[in-house]
């Protein structure tokens, strides 16, 4: 994960949370802080926000290029900043609602990638690939800008399949098996933390 910037959306609105998701607490912590938590490793760290709204030490606030369009939009503001940053690269693109990112689980997608890879998503319970928490190629910056130039706004959009890895599901499974769990309302977030609750007992 050393060669591999990491970059967190979140400018998003939070309709069906009601209130700013990013600043839930779960576990005494944020949940954007408890994704950052799983790409400390990452030498670059950008968070995709408006300025001045979250602080979070170690990382460089980016604004979204194109607020309010979305996160296919916030994937080309950090492939954008990536390649000005770092003269290009991987990208590994989260969003601040999947607080049980972990470690193992970006380097597991890492490990996954191949030489012609622009893209590497992890697969869910049913085999579809997951576009959110995925690694991708600033090479892929000119096809996301014509995406969002056209009107498209599926983040799924933006692998192209002749060049994008997919990684088992049940590797993830094995190494990280609450990955892909999102926040999107105050249940879901009260849901996982009865989950570790009773894991712990």
């Amino acid at each position: 994960m050393r060669d591999v910037v990491a970059a967190i959306t979140a400018g998003g609105q939070s309709r069906r949370f009601g209130r700013d998701k990013a600043l839930a607490q779960l576990e005494g912590r944020s949940l954007l802080e408890h994704v950052a938590a799983s790409l400390d490793a990452c030498p670059l760290r950008l968070l995709i926000a408006p300025p001045g709204r979250y602080v979070l030490p170690g990382w460089l606030n980016v604004p979204d290029t194109r607020p309010g369009e979305g996160p296919l939009a916030a994937l080309e503001t950090a492939l954008s900043a990536a390649q000005v940053q770092r003269g290009g690269g991987w990208v590994a693109f989260a969003g601040v609602d999947m607080p049980r990112l972990t470690p193992a689980y970006w380097e597991a997608l890492a490990w996954a990638s191949t030489p012609s890879a622009c893209a590497v998503l992890a697969l869910d319970a049913g085999g579809h690939p997951q576009p959110l928490a995925a690694l991708y190629h600033t090479a892929l910056l000119p096809h996301v800008t014509a995406l969002l130039d056209a009107g498209e706004r599926r983040l799924r959009a933006a692998a192209l399949p002749e060049c994008t890895v997919t990684l088992p599901f049940h590797i993830l499974q094995a190494i990280s098996p609450d990955a892909l769990r999102n926040v999107n309302t105050p249940a879901d977030l009260a849901a996982l933390a009865e989950q570790r609750q009773a894991e712990g007992q």
